[in-house]
């Protein structure tokens, strides 16, 4: 009996030394994860902690700035030979929505987009009891995009706004700050404009801004720029600003109703 068990061995001695580093590596493994810990469990307090120190060190960006990187390429420069506005492109084919008394009385002016490039614009439409003029683009960046148009319906008084325009030519220019009112009228110095249902707000606006959006927080259009209250003496912002209600100056383009 034991010489066959000798002559066992001897035949398989390799398979069986192979045998036993198998379970000698076995049992080292076993023995060192009873060593290890398990990794510790994640909490909801963990992760709100790893948020705050994010944000502590990388700052989020101010809302004004997330809404002018939502329009920023769709503002353009609107160039009149006797004024200077701002107008929002709201159909990527070059559709630009301005203030009708920026062009002053003119049925062709020059736009500036984002790019750099300056093209002509022609008068396609106006709505003189809104102050609104529908421009046409005759020649686009390969890119243009258009703006977003958000309905004004659920809007609250204090709620916070953004406007971009060109004020004094200078721009294109970010102010913010927040919806006064709603339903607002405005009679221009010189009798030639009685606006009504204007939403007012209080972020700077000045001469060059008309035609310029007024944004929501996601950088959605709900107005365009329309004229500033100022003192006889004063040419400049005095913290009441009006805006067309989108749904009004969209209509001049022939945009669905939102």
């Amino acid at each position: 009996m034991k010489a066959c068990v000798r002559a066992f061995v001897v035949r398989h001695e390799k398979l069986l030394l192979l045998a036993a580093g198998a379970l000698i590596a076995f049992g080292i493994t076993l023995g060192h994860a009873a060593l290890v810990p398990p990794p510790p469990r994640i909490t909801q307090g963990d992760i709100d902690a790893a948020v705050a120190r994010t944000l502590g060190t990388k700052p989020v960006p101010s809302q004004a700035a997330r809404a002018y990187r939502a329009v920023r390429s769709s503002v353009v420069r609107v160039s009149a030979s006797r004024a200077t506005g701002t107008g929002v492109v709201i159909i990527n084919r070059g559709v630009i929505l301005t203030s009708l008394h920026v062009l002053a009385g003119e049925k062709q002016v020059r736009v500036m987009f984002e790019s750099g490039l300056e093209a002509d614009a022609v008068l396609v439409s106006e709505q003189p009891d809104k102050d609104v003029a529908v421009l046409q683009a005759q020649k686009v960046p390969d890119d243009l995009k258009a703006a977003t148009l958000r309905s004004t319906k659920k809007l609250l008084e204090g709620e916070q706004v953004t406007a971009v325009g060109f004020p004094f030519g200078i721009g294109p220019s970010v102010s913010a700050g927040v919806i006064s009112g709603f339903g607002r009228e405005y009679a221009s110095p010189d009798g030639q404009r009685h606006l009504r249902d204007l939403i007012q707000f209080d972020a700077a606006a000045n001469p060059g801004s008309s035609g310029g959006p007024l944004l929501n927080a996601s950088g959605e259009v709900i107005g365009l720029v329309t004229a500033i209250l100022a003192p006889a003496d004063k040419a400049g912002f005095s913290g009441i600003a009006f805006a067309v209600p989108i749904e009004l100056a969209a209509a001049g383009a022939g945009l669905p109703p939102f």
